[in-house]
């Protein structure tokens, strides 16, 4: 298989370009002019590189042959302070629909979005596909748009597209000023770390999980659609924090605020796992032990 990847020093660009690899794939990886990721990449003859932003991607040519999947992570303006900005968030639009126009100049038969759960705004219930999507923000709405457009232009060119709304990943290549960052950091320090009550489900997926359902979804022929990315369990958030207390041996610097409990996160699953079969999922604890050992 021939593959695309925007957004490839991603951290789940990264999780399925390693994927993509395993299986002796080829891949043309577009990164940024300048990125001081590209380190992230695994040294690999399959991997060509090409240069372009968002902007750009009418400069991409590929090598003359066609390829088979398009995979598109890349988004601009993901930091807290433009998520809600609904101008710059809108470009982001515009950039989905001229990677559909790449893939279909690349020769791409499918291509595969990166939704997001913002796409499903606040829901008090167990989500899946067919849960209702009303986006609370600018980011989440982009995305939403995205997902309907970018379908649309897929059909002119009769190009299978789906759409992996993705929900909670964490792994070596996540970015900073997470949850997951700043408990590693705090405790690092031996100060305490306080968090909400920790009461509310949450759903931690592992970034080479990731990786590998993504990868399997753009190996599915003929079922176009939308599918939730997560881990197949979820469990009470202040399992994940003592679990990673306890892995530092910090149990003793967790405090939790009895008097705020925010909105879970659960995912039902069985329409991703019927589709690209069964995942052995990374534990947490597994997981970030890999990430402790990195840091």
């Amino acid at each position: 298989m021939r593959i695309v990847v925007t957004g490839a020093t991603s951290m789940i660009g990264v999780a399925l370009i390693e994927k993509s690899i395993e299986h002796g794939d080829e891949i043309l990886a577009i990164v940024r002019e300048g990125t001081s990721r590209l380190s992230r990449l695994p040294k690999s003859d399959l991997i060509k590189l090409a240069y372009a932003d968002l902007d750009t991607l009418e400069t991409v040519t590929g090598d003359g042959n066609s390829y088979d999947v398009f995979y598109h992570f890349a988004w601009a303006h993901t930091n807290k302070q433009e998520r809600d900005d609904a101008i710059l968030q809108e470009k982001n639009i515009k950039y989905t629909l001229d990677a559909v126009e790449l893939a279909h100049r690349l020769g791409c038969h499918r291509f595969v979005g990166a939704g997001s759960q913002a796409e499903y705004g606040r829901v008090d219930a167990v989500i899946d596909e067919e849960t209702k999507c009303s986006p609370l923000i600018a980011y989440g709405m982009a995305k939403l748009s995205a997902n309907y457009l970018s379908r649309k232009l897929c059909d002119k060119y009769e190009m299978e597209h789906l759409w992996g709304r993705i929900f909670s990943v964490y792994g070596i290549n996540d970015n900073k000023d997470t949850m997951i960052d700043y408990a590693l950091n705090t405790l690092a320090k031996n100060e305490v770390a306080t968090f909400s009550s920790g009461e509310q489900m949450w759903n931690y997926l592992y970034e080479a999980d990731a990786g590998e359902i993504f990868y399997r979804l753009g190996k599915v022929a003929h079922l176009s659609g939308v599918y939730c990315v997560a881990n197949e369990k979820s469990r009470q958030l202040k399992c994940y924090i003592n679990e990673m207390a306890s892995l530092l041996g910090k149990d003793n610097l967790i405090k939790f605020n009895m008097n705020s409990t925010p909105l879970g996160l659960q995912v039902n699953l069985d329409n991703l796992i019927n589709t690209i079969g069964e995942i052995n999922f990374t534990s947490f604890e597994d997981g970030m032990q890999k990430i402790i050992n990195n840091r």
